[in-house]
């Protein structure tokens, strides 16, 4: 099995970094760790969370009334309630091809596709 190095960066990089991307060098975070050969842009993250500088991470903030707020709320919960009702309709449906394909069976019937063209309408 092969080790993978375990890099450690001096404080004077770390901060150079924080500031190519604080003076707008970099347009992301991602930029940044790529450019500067980090392999991971969650460690640069840390980095500005350490040295105070959370301006740059770039976090979004919703501000909603209370109207909106309740809305969205019930937006969630109609989306689960079609979710189930789609589940649930797959189920369905899977059962309904299993009981055809019993019937057809039982009654000898080998094209199955055949007969539910033949038969399409008569429910």
């Amino acid at each position: 099995m092969v080790r993978k190095a375990h890099v450690r960066y001096s404080e004077a990089f770390k901060l150079e970094v924080i500031a190519s991307v604080e003076s707008g060098k970099y347009g992301s975070l991602y930029a940044a760790s790529l450019a500067y050969g980090i392999g991971n842009c969650t460690t640069l993250a840390r980095w500005v969370r350490h040295y105070g500088k959370d301006h740059l991470l770039g976090k979004v903030v919703i501000v909603m009334n209370a109207d909106e707020q309740t809305e969205a709320q019930k937006l969630r919960k109609r989306i689960r309630d079609l979710e189930r009702a789609l589940s649930d309709a797959h189920i369905d449906l899977a059962l309904e091809k299993a009981y055809v394909n019993l019937a057809c069976e039982a009654a000898g019937i080998k094209d199955v596709d055949g007969f539910k063209k033949k038969h399409d309408g008569a429910r």
